[in-house]
């Protein structure tokens, strides 16, 4: 009888088994499409991101050749007379091939004016034979422009020429190379480690406009009664039922020279001349701070309604004052939704494009808009992949000195 009992328990052990296993299977099943989105949708672009950032195969691809014979040459003197020949020969073959302008934009982008020089001398090298390259290709090269007989541009040729390269970041913290492969500041203009500090500074500055206009609302909201907080919040919700970018460009109607501000101030008296507020930092600043303060409202109204009162009242009722007891009572209780709204709005105006795009000129530019001018004008995907690889692991670090500092698990949206 015991052994019966063994075996059947040992059988049904075997049925739990395999119903675990089937419920596994349904589960995993079930999660598999989101697992599909996520992979296609944020971790693949990313890889791809990372991977060009330092993949630049254009040139190497271009002249493969004259990429070889520069390996083993010294950047004090000038390479060797059979490299001017594979270079002049793969110049004509890039010109039959009408490849020339994409070799020299990748080029120019580390020697500036080559982009004229190696269209230029591909044309000539194009009306002379492959017999006549073979035979004096050097000469008829370095005679083409002076600037052949300069080891600076053979040595970005070659720097250019490496498929993996980390010149995208040097470029993009304003950095680059000598002659003896040092990394030192760029000579020429430096934009980029200045324009990661004005993205910066716009996002803090419209993520503190945020909390001093969504805070106080917010309080409100939370302690007026349940009719009027419904129908304020519609309010608040309102400018989600409307398109962005007719939210964006409303701004253009009243910041502009003769827009609604500039005739308001100066009907009542209060200035002679319209004041310059489009393409500013300041457009772009009370823009993004509008079109975000809804972010910041909605977590801290989710959270401070959630806030009993009596807190307040029994900390007043012991003697300390309205203000002291909301300072010392209400205002801890509410910072898990100050620090979502925070967040949200912070991380949401550095990587923000549209808005400083169509209103903030040149002052407010971000480096959104530059990572696209890279891709959509410029064609440099390598060093816009850098920069916005850059301003990934910048917004990841910031999120580490915050979690440090105040604690992830604090963060609440309701």
């Amino acid at each position: 009888m015991s052994t019966i009992t063994a075996e059947l328990n040992a059988g049904e052990v075997r049925a739990e088994r395999r119903e675990l296993r089937r419920r596994k299977r349904t589960a995993l099943l079930l999660v598999v499409p989101l697992l599909a989105f996520i992979v296609f949708a944020f971790v693949a672009p990313i890889a791809s991101m990372l991977y060009r950032s330092v993949y630049n195969p254009t040139v190497v691809e271009l002249i493969p050749r004259t990429i070889s014979g520069l390996a083993e040459w010294k950047n004090t003197e000038l390479p060797q007379p059979a490299t001017f020949t594979v270079m002049a020969q793969e110049l004509r073959q890039l010109a039959e091939s009408r490849q020339a302008g994409i070799l020299a934009a990748a080029v120019n982008r580390s020697y500036p004016g080559s982009s004229s020089l190696i269209n230029a001398t591909a044309r000539k090298m194009n009306r002379l034979t492959e017999a006549q390259l073979a035979a004096e290709g050097a000469a008829a090269l370095r005679q083409s422009d002076p600037r052949w007989n300069e080891p600076e541009l053979w040595r970005s040729i070659r720097q250019t020429g490496r498929a993996y390269t980390d010149n995208n970041y040097l470029t993009a913290l304003d950095l680059e190379r000598n002659a003896q492969g040092q990394v030192q500041w760029r000579d020429s203009v430096r934009i980029y480690v200045q324009l990661y500090s004005k993205t910066l500074g716009i996002a803090i500055t419209i993520t503190l406009l945020c909390i001093v206009l969504g805070y106080p609302l917010a309080y409100y909201l939370s302690q007026a009664p349940r009719r009027v907080a419904s129908a304020l919040m519609i309010l608040v919700l309102l400018p989600f039922w409307t398109s962005f970018l007719v939210r964006t460009t409303s701004w253009i109607a009243l910041l502009q020279t003769n827009g609604v501000f500039n005739s308001i101030l100066e009907a009542l008296g209060l200035i002679d001349a319209p004041l310059e507020m489009m393409y500013t930092r300041f457009a772009t600043v009370i823009s993004m701070t509008h079109i975000l303060l809804p972010f910041m409202i909605l977590p801290l109204y989710s959270v401070m309604r959630g806030i009993d009162p009596g807190y307040v009242r029994a900390a007043v009722s012991l003697g300390s004052r309205p203000w002291r007891a909301f300072l010392w009572v209400f205002l801890p209780l509410s910072l898990p939704g100050l620090s979502a709204g925070s967040l949200l709005v912070f991380i949401i105006s550095v990587g923000y494009y549209i808005t400083p795009a169509l209103l903030g000129g040149t002052d407010g530019q971000m480096i959104a808009n530059i990572i696209a001018f890279h891709m959509q004008h410029s064609n440099n995907w390598g060093l816009a992949a850098a920069l916005g690889t850059l301003l990934l692991v910048l917004i990841l670090t910031l999120y580490w000195v915050y979690d440090r500092l105040v604690g992830a698990s604090n963060i609440k949206l309701g």
